[in-house]
């Protein structure tokens, strides 16, 4: 069973490509299952569309499933195509998010944390300036943020957990038992972490992922793809590498349903 939930287009402004480019090139490299999942809108903000480049505009989010949900029909024999959503946890913004998401037929959403203490995931000079104890209490800040998302239930898989390990200098210098603490809350509560491959440096990394195994906690694959032709990109060699730690099934998702199958 070859599958990918992690998928962006054209919408959010930051990927390239149709819905359909991403279920056409789903089929071509024979997955099953292709969870179309782009970034939900900022309905927490007044503004239809304050993140051009981050986001799809509050008005453009039902034609998004519409369309998602026409592709599902069409290519019904073909392949599963799923619709998902990749949420952000925007601590006061919760309940918003929570109405929006149970009023639409989602097959799953995935919730991640790309803003947190005041900076951005990808803030690399934020954190360059920081000093030792800095470093070590912003990591701690992320981590807490990710426990605080598993605890919300809104979310069946959390994308991209330890991003930060991709863009931070020295990251993994700065050990703290803050992580361990994470992956026990995320085991507590039954969410899924996603093994992102988007980038030639998978998170989370091998060591975080063997505790992960460890504590219990259920993953599932997702390449994050922002170009049709990154669809399932090193599926395989995930899977593998699972194989290596320990696991011996991951999950799939239907109608907010998870399902686990064998590796």
């Amino acid at each position: 069973m070859k599958f990918d939930f992690h998928t962006h287009h054209e919408r959010c402004g930051h990927a390239t490509g149709t819905l359909r480019d991403y279920v056409t090139a789903a089929v071509e490299k024979n997955l099953q299952s292709i969870g179309l999942s782009d970034h939900l809108p900022l309905f927490a903000e007044e503004a239809d569309h304050p993140s051009p480049d981050g986001c799809m505009a509050k008005s453009e989010f039902p034609h998004y499933v519409k369309e998602v949900l026409q592709l599902k029909q069409e290519f019904a024999g073909k392949i599963d195509v799923l619709l998902g959503a990749e949420a952000d946890f925007i601590p006061n913004g919760l309940d918003i998010y929570r109405e929006i998401i149970t009023s639409y037929p989602f097959d799953y959403v995935i919730g991640s944390v790309h803003e947190f203490a005041g900076h951005g995931l990808y803030d690399s000079e934020h954190w360059d300036r920081l000093t030792t104890q800095g470093k070590l209490d912003f990591k701690n800040s992320y981590y807490f943020h990710v426990a605080q998302s598993a605890k919300t239930g809104l979310y069946d898989i959390l994308g991209h957990v330890d991003a930060l390990d991709r863009y931070l200098s020295d990251y993994k210098a700065y050990h703290t038992e803050v992580a361990d603490e994470t992956l026990r809350t995320i085991a507590e509560h039954d969410v899924v972490i996603e093994i992102n491959s988007s980038d030639e440096h998978w998170v989370p990394n091998g060591a975080l992922l063997e505790r992960a195994f460890h504590y219990g906690v259920k993953v599932t694959f997702g390449s994050d793809a922002h170009e049709p032709e990154q669809v399932g990109d090193h599926f395989e060699e995930v899977r593998q590498h699972l194989l290596q730690i320990g696991y011996r099934e991951w999950a799939l998702f239907k109608q907010r349903k998870r399902t686990m199958i064998s590796l």
